[in-house]
């Protein structure tokens, strides 16, 4: 693997404008980004968007388009954002010219030594595997593996991570995490200051808003890195030389290990504080102490997942059972990881069900309800669904079908599941008609995602075209979700 820090400035933005880039999470194979991505790319020609607009897009709202994934089924929501391209273009070219690409780097390379161990800077994959992979196994062996390790000399650990990273970081603070505070307080007004231009671009996407920067890129993911480097930086001042303690982050995770109760909650203190001057603070929901390392290393529902593994084979014989069994999972831990694994085992141990069974209208309740439950696990319940129903006579699919339709839209505000529901659905030539706007604009309507009345050059206003993010339509696609077609789902699964 490659960090993305030691790419050349060229490699970066090849590696920013991928559509698997521009938005990290699954959505169908026939929606791309990156065809929208390149055409604003050949306008800008790796200049600065401001020379091609008519007014100052932050005097607009919904210039970056906005969309929900439920986290609950109930009222917690994960808001996803998709930068306008022209301002992510041009914040790509910013970043990667030559010369800031090296400040950059300078500045992430001065991050590290200290009493916090970065974890999560953005890497790729130099050996054929997905990049998102990649990601994942940098993660076990950076964060698990070596929190096993360390209880070879500590006692506690202690975890704990930032309530609403992305929504409350001050975005004045990424020119204090790039140039310092006091260069950066005395230049506050120079447009001509690296970390002024990017704070510029992301305030100018968002209404002018100097809190919170858009989730659903790895682009921001690297913005977000830039700032909780510069508060690693602080830290490692405050405690110095790491002698009886270690601390591993991973983006906006936080583990603390140590030999008494008291030295971890003195850290604790110290990490809080730094945190605050940027607009963040940590969740006390989330902040849990464990006197054993290698129990407190690992999720309870992954321990919990490793038994479940085989989804009890031995005594839950039927499909049925073991839908069952994954279900009372699904129960005890809603949403998480594992459970995500586990739905991504069942989905491909399902797909050897060759014949319709006696008992496929309670298999797919249960499959559906566990989406329901748990909205975070429907790619890959989509794929166990899309399986399960193509084993039925034409009549009961669209029977089936409608079932399930009418009951996931019982979930609140969910762009992103029903997203995925268009996909499974409409692929078989049922008509599905949902207001989420990339929905409508793979019924063939023409529908701004981005808010252009700002745009003032033909050109780019012919590039930002939403029709270009279809590739190929619904009906040219399998009517059974592939493995390889959630294949994000599956890897962000095995990170747990």
């Amino acid at each position: 693997m490659k960090k993305i820090i030691d790419l050349s400035s060229e490699e970066a933005r090849a590696y920013f404008i991928k559509g698997s880039s521009y938005f990290n999470s699954d959505i169908p194979n026939y929606l791309n980004f990156e065809p929208i991505l390149t055409d604003v790319a050949t306008v800008l020609n790796q200049g600065n968007v401001s020379a091609l607009r008519s007014a100052n897009p932050s005097d607009y709202s919904g210039v970056n388009y906005s969309f929900l994934a439920n986290k609950d089924g109930k009222f917690s929501w994960r808001p996803y954002e998709l930068i306008h391209p022209a301002i992510y273009i041009s914040l790509i070219n910013t970043l990667c010219d030559p010369t800031n690409w090296l400040i950059i780097q300078k500045r992430l390379s001065e991050f590290k030594g200290g009493a916090v161990d970065c974890c999560s800077l953005p890497v790729i994959s130099i050996d054929g595997q997905k990049d998102i992979a990649t990601q994942i196994k940098s993660w076990w062996q950076n964060i698990e593996q070596r929190s096993l390790a360390y209880s070879l000399e500590f006692s506690h650990v202690l975890h704990t991570d930032v309530v609403d990273c992305y929504g409350s970081l001050y975005t004045h603070s990424i020119s204090w995490a790039i140039h310092g505070l006091e260069e950066a307080k005395r230049n506050k007004g120079n447009n001509a200051l690296l970390g002024n231009k990017i704070d510029m671009h992301i305030r100018s996407s968002r209404h002018g808003q100097t809190n919170g920067i858009s989730q659903g890129s790895v682009l921001m993911d690297f913005i977000a890195e830039i700032v909780l480097g510069y508060v690693d930086e602080q830290i490692n001042a405050e405690l110095g030389t790491p002698a009886d303690f270690r601390i591993l982050r991973y983006r906006d995770d936080y583990r603390i290990f140590a030999n008494s109760d008291d030295r971890v909650e003195a850290i604790l203190k110290v990490v809080s504080e730094k945190l605050m001057p940027v607009g963040m603070k940590l969740g006390v929901a989330k902040t849990v102490l464990s006197r054993n390392i290698v129990e407190g290393s690992i999720k309870p529902d992954k321990l919990a997942g490793i038994d479940l593994q085989d989804l009890g084979e031995t005594n839950a014989t039927t499909m049925q059972k073991q839908l069952l069994r994954l279900h009372s999972f699904g129960q005890r831990f809603p949403n998480s990881g594992a459970l995500r694994r586990l739905v991504s085992d069942f989905h491909t141990k399902i797909s050897t069900q060759s014949e319709k069974p006696d008992d496929l209208e309670v298999q797919v309740a249960i499959a559906t309800d566990i989406g329901f439950v748990s909205p975070s696990t429907f790619p890959g319940v989509a794929g166990i669904l899309s399986h399960l129903i193509s084993l039925a006579p034409p009549e009961e699919k669209t029977y089936l079908w409608n079932k399930v339709h009418m009951k996931m839209k019982r979930v609140p505000y969910n762009g992103y599941l029903e997203i995925w529901l268009q996909r499974v659905i409409q692929s078989i030539g049922i008509s599905f008609f949902s207001e989420e706007p990339i929905c409508r604009i793979v019924n063939g309507e023409s529908i701004n995602l981005w808010e252009n009345g700002w745009v003032a050059n033909k050109d780019l206003n012919d590039a930002i075209n939403t029709s270009r993010i279809l590739v190929k339509s619904v009906s040219d696609v399998k009517e059974v979700v592939q493995p390889e077609e959630v294949a994000l789902f599956t890897q962000k699964a095995w990170g747990y």
